[in-house]
Order: structure tokens, then sequence, then C-alpha cells
């Protein structure tokens, strides 16, 4: 997969957010801001994105997402009810209509048996519905596991509200 594909995505998203007059807001962690980034690599795109949030340790996720810290605790950060919380968060503290949040291990060293690396948690939520999430298992390296995780997010997106 080739940035031109990102590119491309993004360009679909922000037409049908401008279309709605709508906002997206991303609450990232492995990503490390290659959402906002892809986002924001379009022209125009401060019409239908004002925010976003980086938030790769647990303290970021409390502070500025609300995650529980008894979720983090109980659940791990690459996890279900994590993401669920940073995007129900995220698109709270960004005022946006939809948002979308990413937990993982994108590698090479953090990967466990139950979690191991290429394993990412997707949040998606929208002020019209309720959130949900989706785990995936990516392959390749760290910059191939984040890069088909912001294709994933984006292509989720597009899918699932447009």
């Amino acid at each position: 997969m080739k940035d031109e594909e990102l590119f491309q995505l993004s360009a679909r998203l922000g037409a049908a957010l401008k279309e709605k007059g709508s906002f997206i807001t991303c609450a990232e962690s492995c990503t490390g801001g290659w959402i906002a980034k892809t986002i924001t690599d379009t022209s125009g795109s401060a019409g239908w994105f004002d925010r976003g949030f980086v938030t790769y340790g647990n303290q970021a996720k409390s502070d500025m997402l609300g995650v529980k810290a008894s979720t983090l605790e109980q659940h791990g950060a690459v996890s279900d009810p994590v993401v669920l919380e940073m995007a129900q968060g995220a698109l709270a503290a960004a005022a946006a209509d939809y948002a979308v949040a990413v937990s993982g291990i994108a590698g090479p060293d953090g990967g466990t048996i139950e979690k191991p690396v290429g394993t990412v948690w997707f949040g998606f939520a929208a002020r019209d519905r309720g959130p949900f999430s989706q785990l995936m298992h990516f392959d390749g390296g760290r910059d191939d596991v984040r890069r088909q995780a912001v294709h994933f997010a984006l292509k989720t997106l597009l899918d699932t509200f447009f």
C-alpha cells in the first residue's frame, strides 16, 4: 500500500465531510499522528478537521480523552474498552461529529502471546449513533503496521458513515 492510496482515501473522506458540513477528529496511539497528517495533507481540510489527539502514553489517554485509569489497568491500552473510551472522549473534546481512535502494537517489540506485534484496536464514534470497535492484525514491520492501520481507519470511516 502506498501513501497515494492514503491521500485518495483522505480526499474522499474530506469531500464527504464537507458535503455534510461535518467535522472529524482522531485519537491516535500507535499511529502517532499519521491519521491527522493524512487528513491535513488534503487541501481545505480545515473545513472538516479542527484537531486530533496523539495520546501515546496511558496518562495522555486519561488526561486528554478521559479514559478511566481502571479501564487501562483492567484491559491494557491495546483493548476494545480503551479505544471506545478514546473515541468517545475525542468526539466530546473536539466537539466533532465523527471520531476514530487507534491503539496497537506496531513493533518490533512490545508484543505478547495474547497481543502480538501487529495487533491494533480501532474505536469509532459518531454523534448520531453508538460507538463500535474493531480488532485487526497486520503484518510487516513498524511502518507497515502503522500504514495499514491508517488505511483501515480511513476506509472504515468512509464505508461506515458515508
